[in-house]
């Protein structure tokens, strides 16, 4: 009897039917390949994962991030889908510890109350519920016209007494901005009131000293209904007096009302939204004696905390460092606003909680440090409070807490002229890159008086979603709506993908944002992890393509977040379970069996003219590491069929090890595959070339 060796070719085909995928391999799951010299490709099991962190974060990590600061010292931030004060928001884990540090927040609706000393830019705020403190800050959700100033955005606050603090007023160039009369307090100030004329859709604005021209723009971020009409969002001013100005709603008014913005009892309120930011935790050293006024809190009076605030609320993060800085910024899908602001954490001051720049936009959809020039880019970002999904905003080089451009500094903003929204942005090789879910735009520092250059290098390949893009060796890649691409010296080109079908046709695009990119570049692969539709909206698969041999697998597993090579040594991941774990670590899945496995398509002889009956079969694989124990455990399956369309029959599965010389399945078909799977703990395996005997056995 003849005898045949079976070469696989390399990587996986889907797209492919089982009988036209000969002699090559139709499914997958945690497997990879490895190039061989002659041009074929050789299956091994995956590298196996192990516990980075012993306990569970009970919250699923969205994004993790590892940096190291200037006390060598090496930390690893996670950012959780946290809706609620139950779960972990943000936190950090250095030296096996772990830190909570997710920003907390108040609000409060007050009547206003203002302060101001003619020629001072300084305002007193009084609020009830504030017990603000050193580290904290305010924004200002209704504009408060007090003094000839107009006082609405983000500021840092200063402690008076537990129900009062103060801010500096600044100009639209960010330089304090003096008051032009002295207000005193109880009362002093008002928000915008609104006259609201039945049918008409032009609202007239009662504000002090408003300071808006015609053209301006008027941002409402509390919504207000009166009339038939609601008023959220931005509109053009039209200038009237000093005093007051019109808006166009683009609606018509159903009846006649005068209500004041944020109306409470009829009167209107301010609304402040304070950022909590606890100092470092005390020890009996310093906290012991004395009071907040002696020692390192000698600067003012701060008292103890009041006012913890709660937990924000995040379906995501974007995450970065600057330095030693911790750079974070949450997104939440379920909000109005969906984007929120930008924080920092510095391990090495040992605040309790992640601060917020006030400075920064108060509104994004994420966050990057370009480099070497060291600016954080927002993107989906705002000048008003409310978001425009194609702008870019950069800070000043190495200033993150200078924004507002002028002619000293370099930070600046653009707006992506195509596109409906910027989807992603990550700091590529030599240039920040930008994915609108059309296209891919440059964005290349070239100094003052510019900063950046913005050019659009790819058109039709938009990103698919926020973390889909990587950058593995100097090369791009991404998967778009309907193809995956790389960016490399060519530029912009699609990646072949044969396994198509099995990402595209199964994904949960009702939950596209949850798509998280892997590299790997130990072994120059990149995997997409991603939800199909029957897994109810969670991550449940991948895709994996190996960027050297241009080859693909899949399979099923889940990992939510993900971190390549650094400074903690092999890539790390975060799974549904809330455990983080660290890859090629192991064998196995974390101490358990790993669920290896593939099989091929089906192999004929003469076309399938005639019916084949084979009777032994040679193993031939590697069955452990170089220098290890060579005592790995393979199961083989054989699948036997005359017709494709028919249910195989299957023939085994035979055990195989080192000592297995040949295997006697004795089945007869036109048409036979092969499945090969994982069994024990300790295994590592890699297939050869599997020989078998053969012999003709009736032509149909």
């Amino acid at each position: 009897m003849p005898h045949a060796t079976l070469k696989m070719s390399g990587g996986v085909d889907q797209n492919r039917t089982p009988a036209l995928n000969e002699a090559a391999i139709s499914t997958t799951n945690l497997v990879r390949f490895v190039p061989d010299k002659q041009g074929l490709t050789l299956v091994q099991k995956l590298g196996g994962w192990t516990k980075f962190f012993p306990n569970s974060i009970n919250s699923i990590i969205r994004n993790l991030w590892a940096w190291e600061d200037t006390n060598a010292n090496a930390h690893l931030a996670f950012g959780c889908q946290a809706t609620t004060a139950a779960g972990n928001g943000l936190g950090v884990i250095t030296n096996n510890n772990q830190q909570i540090i997710t920003p907390t927040t108040s609000l409060s609706d007050v009547a206003v109350s203002c302060e101001t000393v003619s020629g001072s830019p300084l305002v007193v705020i009084n609020d009830i519920n504030s017990n603000v403190n050193l580290n904290d800050s305010v924004y200002i959700q209704t504009q408060i016209s007090v003094g000839g100033l107009i006082l609405f955005g983000q500021y840092p606050v200063t402690y008076l007494t537990s129900t009062s603090y103060y801010i500096t007023a600044i100009d639209a160039l960010g330089n304090p901005l003096p008051a032009t009369a002295t207000v005193g307090a109880p009362g002093g100030g008002v928000v915008p009131v609104f006259t609201i004329t039945n049918g008409s859709p032009i609202v007239g604005v009662a504000l002090p000293n408003h300071g808006y021209q015609t053209g301006d723009t008027f941002t409402v971020l509390i919504s207000t209904t009166a009339g038939g009409i609601t008023l959220y969002g931005n509109y053009i001013v039209t200038y009237i007096d000093d005093n007051n100005f019109t808006i166009s709603t683009g609606s018509t008014a159903s009846s006649s009302v005068t209500i004041p913005l944020n109306a409470v009892g009829g009167v209107g309120y301010a609304q402040y939204e304070y950022f909590i930011t606890p100092g470092a935790l005390p020890t009996s050293l310093f906290y012991g004696e004395g009071t907040y006024g002696d020692g390192l809190y000698g600067i003012g009076q701060i008292p103890p905390y009041g006012n913890q605030g709660t937990p924000i609320a995040a379906t995501d993060w974007t995450l970065d460092n600057w330095g030693d800085y911790l750079i974070a910024c949450p997104h939440n899908a379920n909000l109005q606003i969906p984007g929120g602001g930008i924080y920092q954490w510095n391990p090495i001051v040992g605040l309790q909680s992640a601060s917020l720049i006030p400075q920064a936009p108060p509104a994004n959809d994420g966050c990057f440090v370009a480099m070497p020039q060291r600016q954080i880019i927002a993107w989906g970002t705002t000048f008003t409070g409310i978001q425009d999904p194609l702008l870019i905003r950069w800070c000043d080089v190495d200033n993150f807490n200078s924004w507002v451009t002028n002619a000293i500094n370099q930070a600046g903003s653009y707006r992506i002229p195509r596109g409906s929204r910027i989807v992603g942005c990550i700091q590529g090789p030599q240039q920040g890159l930008i994915w609108t879910d059309l296209a891919v735009w440059a964005m290349q520092y070239a100094g003052p008086p510019y900063v950046y250059q913005f050019n659009e290098i790819g058109t039709g390949c938009g990103l698919i979603s926020q973390k889909a893009a990587t950058s593995m060796n100097g090369v791009v890649y991404w998967m778009g709506q309907s193809q995956f691409f790389m960016l490399g010296s060519s530029g912009v080109q699609i990646i072949t993908c044969p396994i198509w079908d099995v990402i595209f046709q199964d994904l949960d695009t009702n939950n596209l944002s949850k798509i998280r990119v892997a590299a790997n570049s130990n072994f120059g692969e990149i995997a997409w992890y991603y939800p199909t539709k029957s897994n109810g909206g969670e991550i449940n698969a991948y895709v994996k393509y190996n960027v050297a041999l241009n080859q693909w697998d899949f399979g099923t597993l889940d990992r939510t977040a993900w971190i390549n090579q650094s400074i903690f040594g092999p890539p790390i991941g975060a799974a549904l379970n809330t455990y983080i774990y660290q890859h090629e670590t192991s064998t196995d899945a974390d101490g358990a069996p790993l669920d290896a496995s593939f099989q091929t398509g089906y192999f004929v002889i003469s076309d399938g003219e005639w019916k084949v009956f084979v009777d032994q079969v040679w193993p031939d694989m590697k069955w452990g590491y170089y220098g290890g124990t060579q005592g790995a455990n393979v199961l083989l399956t054989f699948y036997v069929t005359d017709y494709p369309g028919d249910q195989p029959i299957a023939y085994g599965p035979y055990n195989m090890n080192i000592s297995t010389e040949y295997l006697t399945p004795r089945f007869r078909g036109r048409l036979m595959s092969m499945k090969f799977e994982n069994v024990g703990v300790g295994d590592f395996w890699r297939v050869g070339a599997m020989r078998y005997r053969y012999q003709q056995d009736g032509k149909f």
